[in-house]
């Protein structure tokens, strides 16, 4: 912003309003982190459950108006129409799959590296989109490899080889949550696990797949919050980004 000033294109009246809501604005109800992507490389991201659709729409505003690129998580398609009729993002759309609002306005330039997102079963996609969402709106580039959890182990192992070579692995799954421990056995990189809420009653809404995951004895399995494929796809990708810059 200093040499835009400097080359005369921003003002100095312009450069002062935007200094003036940093390093955040307030909304009254919210304040807007505008130096995360600062601090840790993509901007705040909006999660949705608790918030009403004018909260939203004024946080997503806030955000888009940096002119970063802007997620918004766990978001129900009534929302997304809500923010598509302020006509102000034509640019924004709505992946149903992963339940999540996606708007670039900055190019995004792919990474060098593949962040495999491994799932158990095909009710465990809804967690592996969010994943391969957010992992790709911070510009990583993702393969998913689908349905082969444990009661169909020969499943996998034709993608043994591809696993071998990534840098870090997303491995979700529901029920008893093994799937993670095999990938960790035949790996030679972090797994990040992510247990999903699917399963039988038994399961208790994904508490037996975190505590199998949890008690891996595999080396290396570290384990997210039961559904966050968010945070998974994050902690990846950080680690991804800092290989991919050494690597340079």
């Amino acid at each position: 912003m200093l040499q835009q000033v400097k080359t005369g294109d921003v003002t100095i009246d312009e450069a002062v309003e935007k200094l003036r809501h940093l390093p955040y604005e307030d909304l009254g109800f919210a304040r807007v982190d505008h130096h995360r992507h600062i601090r840790q490389g993509f901007p705040e991201v909006i999660y949705c459950p608790g918030k009403t659709n004018e909260q939203i729409i004024k946080i997503f505003t806030a955000l888009a108006a940096k002119g970063n690129n802007v997620l918004a998580t766990r978001a129900e398609e009534d929302v997304f129409e809500a923010i598509a009729k302020t006509g102000q993002f034509p640019l924004a759309r709505y992946e149903k799959a992963a339940r999540a609002i996606v708007l670039e306005q900055k190019q995004l330039t792919p990474s060098k590296s593949v962040l495999p997102i491994v799932t158990a079963g095909t009710a465990d996609l809804p967690v592996a989109y969010e994943a391969k969402v957010t992992a790709e709106i911070m510009g990583q580039r993702t393969e998913l490899v689908c349905d082969v959890g444990v009661a169909g182990l020969h499943r996998l192992l034709s993608h043994v080889p591809k696993l071998q070579q990534a840098n870090v692995i997303i491995v979700v799954a529901g029920m008893e949550g093994a799937l993670a421990s095999v990938v960790g056995g035949l790996v030679s990189c972090p797994v990040i696990a992510v247990p999903t809420s699917v399963g039988y009653g038994a399961s208790f809404e994904g508490l037996s797949a975190l505590l199998t995951m949890l008690n891996s004895c595999s080396s290396g399995v570290t384990v997210v919050n039961i559904d966050n494929g968010f945070s998974a796809a994050v902690t990846a990708t950080l680690i991804n980004k800092k290989i991919d810059e050494k690597t340079h």
